[in-house]
């Protein structure tokens, strides 16, 4: 609490304290003379008073009046203390300890299909996530990024959800055409790899960094990048690229020179058609090793008014029992 908070409860407790102070000697003096005006007169009353077990009931009365004031205070008090809300604070440093995944899709015409099976099958594996960050990058012959990496994952679905919804084509742009045609040519794998391996943030700390690139590697166009360039680029900032690639068969040349440059990374190239599926893929990347992330400290401060609940409750109780046992 602050200072000046305290000082109030304080002055608080001592005007509650002195006015039923007060209230008790005016209420008991004015008892008296009511007692003593109403009452009939009694031959012989100072034998009365004289006697042990009227002085005794008289000193337990007092004493009942004097526990009652001092609870009364006591809760006062208490109370003041509930009311002033009592806070307590907590050191926290924020540790992310999990892997940066990096969904790199190639949004031509010939990647629809395995395009929304990858958003779909990561839409269903969010659940299952413990603080990976996920980003989303798609490509045509330019590069958009649609979320950077985070942990966020109503965000990250969200997202999902849209651009997935985008291949139905129920608009007349769709919205992984925004962005994705202001190059010349199509599907420029070397560009699109490229612009993902760029998405990766803290490059000074040692973290399980993965690609996962849907791609059938069937260029169209000059690209500014080629892929073998892509993928050296992904190795040196530490990146593993995991290639999906929709068509059957690894003998085409295509596919052999994505499966090359995948595993040059550390990688490596599945045919979506085969026995290994999009989450086989996710729980690979899950298997490597996690590194800490810590963020800034912060202080969070919190309302801590528990004990001092419980302690009112206590004084009340008494107060309680003590008005029914003197029946004021």
């Amino acid at each position: 609490m602050e200072l000046a908070n305290i000082w109030m409860l304080v002055g608080a407790v001592f005007a509650v304290l002195i006015a039923a102070g007060i209230g008790l000697l005016v209420g008991l003096r004015r008892r008296r003379a009511d007692a003593a005006s109403d009452a009939a007169p009694i031959a012989r009353a100072e034998r009365l008073r004289s006697l042990g077990s009227f002085r005794q009931a008289v000193r337990r009365r007092a004493l009942a009046l004097g526990g009652l004031l001092a609870l009364a205070s006591v809760a006062v008090l208490l109370a003041g203390v509930v009311a002033a809300r009592p806070m307590s604070s907590q050191t926290i440093q924020p540790v992310n300890t999990s892997r940066d995944i990096m969904l790199c899709l190639d949004v031509s015409g010939s990647m629809t299909d395995v395009d929304v099976e990858v958003l779909t099958v990561f839409d269903e594996l969010l659940d299952g996530f413990e603080g990976e960050r996920i980003g989303l990058t798609i490509f045509n012959s330019s590069a958009v990024q649609i979320f950077p990496l985070t942990d966020d994952y109503d965000f990250v679905r969200e997202h999902l959800q849209r651009i997935s919804d985008s291949f139905e084509y129920v608009e007349d742009i769709p919205e992984h055409w925004v962005g994705t045609l202001n190059g010349p040519g199509a599907s420029l794998i070397g560009d699109g790899l490229a612009s993902c391996s760029m998405g990766f943030d803290h490059e000074g700390d040692e973290r399980s960094r993965s690609i996962i690139l849907a791609t059938d590697n069937e260029v169209n166009g000059a690209s500014i990048v080629t892929l073998e360039e892509a993928a050296a680029y992904a190795t040196s900032k530490e990146i593993r690229v995991f290639a999906l690639n929709p068509v059957e068969g690894k003998d085409t040349e295509p596919s052999e020179e994505l499966i090359a440059a995948a595993e040059a990374t550390g990688g490596a190239a599945f045919g979506l058609r085969e026995t290994t599926t999009v989450a086989d893929i996710v729980t690979q990347v899950q298997e490597e090793e996690a590194t800490e992330l810590r963020g800034q400290a912060q202080v969070v401060w919190s309302d801590d008014p528990n004990l001092w609940i419980v302690l009112l409750v206590l004084p009340v109780l008494g107060l309680i029992v003590v008005l029914w046992r003197v029946r004021l």
